[in-house]
C-alpha cells in the first residue's frame, strides 16, 4: 500500500489551515488577474491586471514558502535554528 499518509495533526491545526485557505486564495485571485489580462478590451485595465498579477506572484511566493517551513517543521528531528 504506497498511498501518502494523511496528518491530522497537521490538518487539526488552525495555522496550518490557515496558511492553505491564503494559498488557495492568492491563486484565485492569480487565475483572475490572468484572464482580465488576456480578455479586457481596456489596455488600462490589462495594464492593472499585470502589476496586480506581479504583486499576487510574491505573495503566493511568500505563502508557498511559509507551507514549506510549516512541512519541515512537523518532519520528525528537524533542526530548529
Amino acid at each position: 500500500m504506497g498511498g501518502e499518509e494523511v496528518d491530522t495533526a497537521a490538518e487539526a491545526d488552525p495555522a496550518w489551515l490557515a496558511l492553505h485557505a491564503e494559498r488557495e486564495a492568492v491563486e484565485r485571485a492569480l487565475t483572475l488577474a490572468q484572464a482580465r489580462q488576456k480578455f479586457s478590451a481596456d489596455p488600462a485595465a490589462a495594464s492593472a491586471a499585470r502589476c496586480e498579477e506581479a504583486e499576487l506572484l510574491v505573495s503566493l511566493d511568500r505563502v508557498l514558502t511559509l507551507i514549506r517551513a510549516a512541512e519541515y517543521r512537523r518532519r520528525p528531528g528537524a533542526r530548529r535554528w
